[in-house]
């Protein structure tokens, strides 16, 4: 099934979700802000994006400005900024199956439904 992370207060996340509501598939919503997503759950999505943990930060947020801007960190550091900081985490992301793009712009959901 169709997993779509969403942030409801982010406006390129509700047109991801709309997207998704207009092309007629079963989809999950998984409102990440709210449940969290574990470290394991969160490897996966960025293996699922093929892309390194740090293209995955929203590097325009104020925590990661004041706090992670001028060092330097591992991608497990990485992982566990975003897991203790979800705002960070660049939205929407969309998952089906072993596949998953960043729904920015939205046209990239059509890689993988």
């Amino acid at each position: 099934m169709i997993k779509i992370y969403h942030n409801p207060r982010c406006s390129k996340s509700r047109l991801g979700l709309t997207f998704l509501k207009e092309s007629s598939r079963d989809f999950e919503v998984i409102k990440y802000l709210d449940t969290p997503l574990t470290v394991e759950k969160l490897l996966d999505i960025v293996k699922k994006l093929n892309i390194e943990p740090i293209d995955l930060i929203r590097k325009n947020e104020k925590v990661w400005k004041d706090n992670y801007k001028d060092k330097t960190l591992s991608n497990t550091e990485l992982i566990s900024v975003m897991v203790e900081n979800p705002k960070l985490i660049e939205r929407p992301i969309i998952v089906n199956g072993n596949k998953a793009v960043i729904g920015r712009p939205t046209e990239n959901i059509n890689k993988i439904i």
